[in-house]
């Protein structure tokens, strides 16, 4: 790489008129999939730092019941979903977090 190119690098780098086209670019090609994925992972990691720190002792107070059973019957709605459009990959992925969260909660009832 020469210094012309890593000047260019560089430039473009710092340059808010490309960064707005490449945006404007790629924004559209974000699909609902997606969209379900990260609300997906993101219903997951609600109630994983609470549960984390019941486990190691930061605190004993546990998260809203409402909050879980909420999130737990959202992911169970996706769960369902996923099942009727026989879509493997979001199956294994609700699953398995199903599995962490159980798991999670066992350690703290059997603490």
């Amino acid at each position: 790489m020469n210094t012309q190119q890593i000047k260019k690098s560089v430039t473009d780098l710092f340059n808010l008129d490309l960064w707005v086209k490449n945006v404007k670019e790629h924004a559209p090609h974000v699909s609902a999939e997606t969209m379900g994925w990260i609300a997906v992972i993101l219903m997951h990691l609600a109630t994983i730092p609470t549960m984390v720190a019941v486990l190691t002792g930061l605190t004993e107070k546990m998260p809203p019941v409402d909050m879980v059973l909420f999130s737990w019957v959202g992911l169970f709605c996706f769960f369902i979903k996923a099942t009727i459009q026989k879509d493997l990959l979001n199956i294994v992925t609700i699953g398995f977090g199903f599995f962490v969260q159980a798991s999670l909660l066992a350690l703290i009832v059997f603490k």
